[in-house]
């Protein structure tokens, strides 16, 4: 009897050992494409930003277990910037999408080192 309880506890320390091992693959996983994702949106173009306020103001935060990116200086420039706006003596500025697309990466990157942690 005393070699299945060895074979299980085993089994339940090296179970413990790989979900430990993916906890923190995941942890950093997601902290790497946060900030890569902060520096594609710096990078993102096609607007004039004269100051540079709005570019400098991208950055990551953790806010419980997930990362979220966000303009901290300008965060009200965002949904203009991305999807356009009514101006005031008629008709709609030109939108600049720079957000989704960086979101969409981020998923897709996200998704894939999450394969590579979990498969070892």
């Amino acid at each position: 009897m005393a070699r299945v309880d060895d074979l299980s506890n085993e089994i339940s320390r090296a179970l413990q050992e790989y979900t430990t091992e993916v906890e923190e693959g995941l942890e950093e996983a997601k902290k790497e494409v946060a900030e890569e994702a902060v520096q594609k949106l710096k990078k993102a173009g096609g607007f004039r930003d004269l100051t540079g306020d709005y570019r400098k103001g991208w950055a990551r935060k953790k806010v419980g277990t997930a990362q979220v990116v966000h303009n901290r200086t300008d965060y009200q420039l965002t949904h203009l910037l991305e999807f356009g706006h009514a101006k005031r003596g008629g008709g709609r500025t030109r939108a600049f999408p720079h957000i989704g697309p960086t979101e969409e990466w981020a998923n897709e990157e996200f998704e894939k080192r999450v394969e590579k942690v979990v498969k070892g």
